[in-house]
């Protein structure tokens, strides 16, 4: 409560308490004052901010209306219209206000009190008679003519540049310069500038002179001078900021605009000292204009494309001068720069290194995937977008037989196979790849760059000779004598080429082998050799007709104990023969006889083929009994010839070895063998045939001799025979 009225009665005592009244103004004016009209008395104090509302003035009557006394409301200024009579009225009490359209009293009242000043104009009891000289002389405050100053005038400061003067005494002049300038006046009224002027800063300036009292009260209106700052060419030409690259693409035709210098001078508008023009200074223009990458306007700064090509990549710095003067002498100028790019347009196809490759050769078994070769081409063009290829095989791969591999950002393509090749087939293929851009290619269009021919030689593959097994074993007592065969080696397909046969590292010399037979047998006594021991040699087999071909297996020998001795006489096996292609029927084979324990009973016998691989892959043995075995062909075919099949016969940990000799013969469709037809009796043979044709010829030689030497000899004595004695032959 205490507070509401506290704050009640701050806000109450400023009402109740009277405004402040301004100072009574005092102004004097003499009488029947003979100047110029309106006069100025005094200046008013109205408030400096800028307020809505009109001055009024009041006060004694007689005074508003048609009264002798006004306001100016723009300079402030209480003023008088016309003389003043100080016997009619000696003072005048008024009184100013600043007030808006609804009476309301903004500033004010502001009380003025005029007084009129006594003049001798009245004449008293007694007269006198006086001669008064009136001079006439010129009115001096007259308005003066604009003054021309140059900028950076180069002459003592202050410089006179104008004189004003007021007729009447007691005179002070004041000087206002719109806008502020380096002006000043003296008492004389003689006009200064005090510093050197810059027209580009400010070109002109109004200068306003009063001739005042001493109570800075205007005698007059105030004589204005225009100050014309002239022009002078001190500022050169200011090219643009250097901005980004200007890009231009390669190729563009002749006449393209580039760019446009636009140099700004500050120097007056439309004057010599602003008059720009441009030379290209870089590159420098060459002769004839053939030979030109740029074009300038003079005039305009216009920079447009030569008839010389440009390079794309190329980063070229044009620089342009911008002379001011019109380019004469004298002038000031600057150097404008702008960068230009060529930027690149895909107008490069892409070529191949090399059109032509060597012939690649390739063997007929080389596997799907295997890389024939690899091609590069190459693109010049910059933009990596337009250097993308794309690879295509153009001709020669009817079959699909090729394929191309290649990264897409890359310039080099393989070439690989794609299916199995084959000599008897297509011997040869001349390939044809062909690049092309990914990107749409401008100008002209591929060269014959853009082909490669490839050609592929196909190798016959001959293949290696091949044995029957990868590896040989054969059990071999170390009783075995010298010469016994223990194997033969085969190739694995009877219709291949004939093979030579060799052994390599047989160190103890204990085995041979027959080179055309593949016979393996046993060199010389198995001397040294334990049982349980085994020995492994190299069996190496070549090509008759291409002896760079080559295969090899291992031979294990595993030595057995010695056999015991004497060996039971076996019973002989007679000979068979069997067909080839094989048929149903085979030879039997029986156990030892003459054993008395062995004829009592005491078997059974166990049958099997000798240890050869050949042996086991072309025959088959089977028991029939204990006593008894039944031998037949393991394939379809073999040699038709006499085989010596060996035969293990075994009894108790006692072991025999029997020779089973088999005829395999071509044979009839009722089985019968067809063997070779042998000499009949009676018949000659081929030698004896022969003997008896030589005897023949022989014997018709002699007798042919004999008639010859006959006849010469007879010749030759009639010719030893005398004239004489030859009796005459008597003509019929």
């Amino acid at each position: 409560m205490v507070a509401a009225w506290l704050w009640l009665l701050c806000f109450l005592v400023p009402q109740a308490l009277p405004r402040a009244q301004p100072a009574e103004l005092y102004v004097e004016v003499p009488e029947n004052y003979g100047g110029n009209f309106p006069l100025y008395l005094t200046k008013l104090p109205l408030p400096r901010e800028e307020t809505e509302g009109q001055v009024v003035l009041s006060g004694d009557a007689g005074v508003v209306g048609e009264g002798p006394f006004a306001v100016d409301p723009e300079a402030g200024f209480l003023l008088v219209t016309r003389a003043l009579d100080r016997e009619e009225q000696a003072e005048y009490q008024l009184q100013v206000t600043l007030e808006t359209e609804d009476r309301h009293v903004l500033w004010g009242p502001q009380p003025v009190r005029v007084r009129v000043k006594d003049e001798n104009d009245q004449a008293s009891g007694h007269q006198a008679t006086a001669t008064i000289d009136v001079s006439i002389v010129e009115n001096t405050w007259v308005p003066l003519d604009p003054v021309h100053l140059a900028e950076n005038l180069q002459v003592p400061y202050p410089h006179h540049i104008a004189q004003v003067h007021w007729n009447g005494g007691n005179v002070h002049y004041h000087l206002e310069s719109q806008p502020q300038g380096p002006f000043d006046v003296d008492t004389e009224g003689k006009l200064y500038v005090t510093q050197e002027l810059d027209r580009e800063a400010q070109a002109e300036y109004l200068l306003q002179v009063r001739a005042q009292n001493t109570h800075s009260e205007d005698y007059a209106e105030p004589l204005e001078l225009q100050v014309v700052v002239t022009d002078e060419n001190d500022n050169a030409p200011v090219c643009p900021p250097r901005g980004p690259s200007v890009s231009i693409p390669e190729l563009s035709p002749p006449g393209t605009k580039v760019a446009k210098v636009s140099a700004e001078d500050a120097d007056a508008p439309s004057s010599p000292n602003s008059h720009v023009v441009y030379q290209l200074l870089s590159p420098e223009p060459e002769e004839p204009a053939e030979l030109r990458a740029f074009e300038l306007d003079s005039s305009s700064g216009s920079v447009t494309l030569g008839a010389a090509q440009l390079q794309a990549g190329q980063n070229i710095l044009l620089q342009v001068l911008a002379m001011d003067l019109g380019g004469t002498d004298g002038g000031l100028s600057s150097t404008c720069e702008i960068p230009v790019t060529i930027t690149d347009i895909n107008d490069h196809a892409p070529e191949f290194t090399a059109s032509q490759i060597e012939p690649v050769s390739l063997p007929e078994d080389a596997e799907p995937g295997t890389l024939v070769t690899t091609l590069t081409a190459t693109d010049a063009d910059l933009e990596p977008a337009f250097r993308l290829m794309d690879f295509a095989i153009e001709a020669g791969d009817e079959e699909g037989t090729f394929s191309l591999d290649w990264e897409p950002d890359s310039g080099h393509v393989q070439l690989r196979l794609l299916k199995n090749l084959s000599y008897e087939a297509v011997p040869s293929h001349k390939l044809v790849v062909v690049v092309r851009n990914v990107e749409e290619l401008v100008g002209p269009g591929p060269g014959p760059g853009a082909t490669a021919t490839v050609t592929v030689l196909v190798e016959r593959v001959v293949p290696p000779p091949q044995l029957d097994q990868e590896s040989y074993e054969a059990s071999v007592p170390i009783s075995t004598p010298a010469g016994s065969l223990l194997l033969t080696v085969q190739p694995s397909d009877p219709l291949s080429s004939p093979l030579r046969f060799s052994l390599v590292n047989d160190s103890e010399g204990w085995l041979c082998i027959k080179e055309i037979s593949g016979e393996v047998h046993t060199a010389r006594p198995l001397q040294g050799a334990q049982p349980g021991d085994m020995y492994t040699v190299l069996i190496e087999a070549q090509d008759a007709d291409e002896p760079t071909l080559s295969t090899s297996a291992t031979l294990v020998i595993h030595f057995l104990k010695a056999l015991p001795a004497p060996t039971p006489t076996l019973a002989p096996v007679p000979s068979r023969h069997l067909c080839t292609p094989r048929q149903d029927h085979g030879v039997v084979v029986s156990g030892p006889r003459e054993d008395s324990d062995l004829a009592g009973g005491h078997g059974p016998f166990s049958f099997a083929l000798g240890p050869n691989p050949t042996v086991q892959r072309d025959w088959r043995l089977r028991a029939l009994n204990g006593s008894h075995a039944y031998l037949t062909l393991g394939l379809h075919w073999v040699e038709p010839r006499e085989h010596v099949v060996p035969i293990a016969v075994s009894h108790n940990n006692q072991i025999w070895h029997i020779q089973v000799r088999v005829i395999v013969c071509r044979c009839n469709v009722e089985g019968q063998c067809m063997r070779k037809v042998g000499r009949m009796k009676g018949m000659p043979t081929k030698l004896s045939a022969v003997g008896i044709l030589v005897g023949t010829l022989i014997a018709i030689g002699i007798f042919l001799i004999l008639i010859f030497t006959h006849l010469t000899l007879a010749r030759k004595k009639d010719l030893d025979q005398p004239v004489d004695n030859v009796p005459l032959k008597v003509a019929v």
